[in-house]
C-alpha cells in the first residue's frame, strides 16, 4: 500500500528541525507528533524510523543527494523513507525522482569509501580507530547502525521472568531470556507495552540490559542504605530498590526536577517504598554531605556522551563535539570525587558510562585512584563471580552492541579500605 504524499512533506520538515541538532532527536520528533495529532500511528512509525534511519546513515545520505535535482532536504527525505519503505511505497514522486531513488537504492554501498561506510564524523572515527584498530571500530561502526532490540526488566518484587515471558507470549508478544541479566527479556520487535497489564502493574520496566548489570554490580543488599547518585528517570533506582527487597533506604540524587518528576510514576507502579527522591542543586549540595560516610553502596551513572548509545539515539554521534569531551570529563571527575565522600569504610563505589570512549571511563578510574589512597579498585571479575553473572571481563566492565548485544556501557568497582 502506498504512503500518501503528505508523508514526504511532514519527513522534511522534521528532519530540517532534527538536522539543526539544537536538541535530541527523540525530543524533536516527540513534539513535532504533538503539534501533528491528525497523524496516524503508521504515519508516526514511517517518519519516526525514517529519520533515524537518516541519522544513522548521514554520511551515505549526504553523499547520496548531491546528484538528482530539486531541493537538498527533500531529497535527504526520500532517501530516508525509500531505505525505510522501498520506492515504491512513496507516493506523489515526480518521474524524475523515481528514477534518481530506483538508480541510488542500487548502488552497493559495501563499495564505499570507508568514511561513508562507518558513518561516523571524522574526529569520532580517527577517536575509535586509535582506541580499537581499523577492525574494532568498523565492528562497532556496524553493530550500531542497526536498530537496537527492546529489553525489559522484570520487577522481582511483583512476578517472574518465566511468568512475565508466558503472559507476553498471549499478547503475542515473544520475548527472550537476557543471556546475562537475571531479570532481563529481549523483544525483537518493537510492540506498545503502555496499555499492557504488566506494564500497568509495574511488572515491567523498559531498560536495556546493559544498565540491568549496571544496577547489579553495585550489589546492593537488604537493609542497606544505597544512593543512586545521578538517578535521572530512575531505570536503575528501581532495579536497585528490587534487589534491596523493599527494605533499607535508597536515595535517587539528581539536579533535574523534571527527570525526577518522570521517576515519581514508575516509582509508584513499581511497588517500592524504601526509595527517597532527592533534588540536588549539584554535586556539592548540603543534602548530599549529611550522608558522609554513612553509605554502604553507591553508584554514580555519571553525565557523559552517551557514545554507547547510538543504536538509540544515532544523532549523538553528529552532535557531540570533541571540545564537550573535555568538559564531561571535569564533570565526571568532580561527581565521582564527591559521591566517594558518602561511602563508609568497606562500602562500594560503582563508576559507570553509557559511552566507549576512554577517557571518559579507564582514565576517569584511574584518575580517581590516583588521587583517593583510601580505595581500592575491586576487578570486575570478582564482582560479576559474586553476582553469579556468567561474563567474562577483567579489571573493568566494558560492554558493546558488537559482543554484548546490549548498549556501550562501561563500569568501575572501587571499595573504601577499611581501616587497620
Amino acid at each position: 500500500m502506498r504512503l500518501p504524499p503528505a508523508i514526504i512533506g511532514h519527513t522534511e520538515e522534521v528532519l530540517r528541525e532534527v538536522l539543526r541538532f539544537t536538541a535530541p532527536a527523540d525530543n524533536t520528533l516527540s513534539r513535532y507528533f504533538r503539534d501533528h495529532t491528525r497523524l496516524g500511528a503508521r504515519e508516526r512509525g514511517v517518519i519516526a524510523e525514517s529519520i533515524y534511519g537518516l541519522l544513522r546513515n548521514k554520511a551515505v545520505y549526504t553523499s547520496f543527494s548531491e546528484s538528482g535535482s530539486g531541493a537538498l532536504i527533500r531529497r535527504m527525505a526520500l532517501l530516508a523513507l525509500a531505505d525505510g519503505v522501498g520506492v515504491d511505497s512513496l507516493g506523489g514522486l515526480s518521474e524524475q525522482e523515481t528514477e534518481w531513488l530506483t538508480r541510488v537504492m542500487e548502488i552497493d554501498r559495501t563499495h564505499l569509501p570507508l568514511e561513508l561506510r562507518v558513518n561516523l564524523p571524522e574526529w569520532l572515527l580517527k577517536k575509535l580507530t586509535e582506541q580499537l584498530g581499523e577492525e574494532g571500530m568498523l565492528a562497532f561502526s556496524k553493530a550500531t547502525n542497526l536498530p537496537a532490540p527492546l529489553d525489559l526488566r522484570v520487577n522481582s518484587m511483583k512476578t517472574d521472568r518465566a511468568a512475565v515471558q508466558a503472559e507476553l507470549a498471549l499478547a503475542p508478544i515473544q520475548a527472550e531470556p537476557t543471556p546475562f541479566a537475571p531479570d532481563g527479556l529481549r523483544i525483537l520487535k518493537k510492540p506498545s507495552l503502555q496499555n499492557l497489564p504488566l506494564f500497568k502493574s509495574g511488572a515491567i520496566e523498559v531498560q536495556d540490559e546493559g544498565s540491568q548489570l549496571l544496577a547489579q554490580i553495585v550489589g546492593a543488599k537488604r537493609g542497606e542504605m544505597v544512593v543512586d547518585f545521578c538517578a535521572g528517570a530512575g531505570g536503575k533506582t528501581l532495579a536497585l530498590g528490587a534487589a534491596m527487597r523493599n527494605t533499607g533506604r535508597l536515595y535517587a540524587f539528581d539536579i533535574s526536577e523534571k527527570r525526577l518528576a518522570k521517576l515519581k510514576p514508575r516509582l509508584a507502579r513499581s511497588g517500592l517504598s524504601n526509595v527517597h527522591p532527592v533534588l540536588i542543586a549539584h554535586e556539592r549540595d548540603a543534602k548530599i554531605k549529611r550522608l558522609a560516610g554513612k553509605l554502604d553502596r553507591v553508584l554514580v551513572d555519571a553525565p557523559c556522551s552517551g557514545l554507547g548509545t547510538l543504536r538509540r539515539n544515532p544523532d549523538v554521534k553528529w552532535r557531540t563535539q570533541p571540545s564537550a569531551i573535555a568538559e564531561l570529563n571535569e564533570k565526571q571527575a568532580a561527581i565521582l570525587d564527591s559521591a566517594a565522600r558518602l561511602v563508609k569504610a568497606g562500602g562500594r563505589l560503582v563508576y559507570a558510562t553509557c559511552s566507549i570512549l576512554r577517557e571518559e571511563n579507564e582514565a576517569i578510574a584511574e584518575q580517581f585512584l590516583a588521587t583517593h589512597a583510601d580505595f581500592e579498585l575491586l576487578p570486575m571479575s570478582e564482582v560479576l563471580a559474586e553476582q553469579k553473572v556468567d561474563l567474562a571481563m577483567d579489571q573493568y566492565l566494558k560492554l558493546s552492541p558488537e559482543l554484548h548485544q546490549t548498549d556501550g556501557f562501561f563500569a568501575a568497582a572501587f571499595q573504601r579500605k577499611k581501616s587497620s
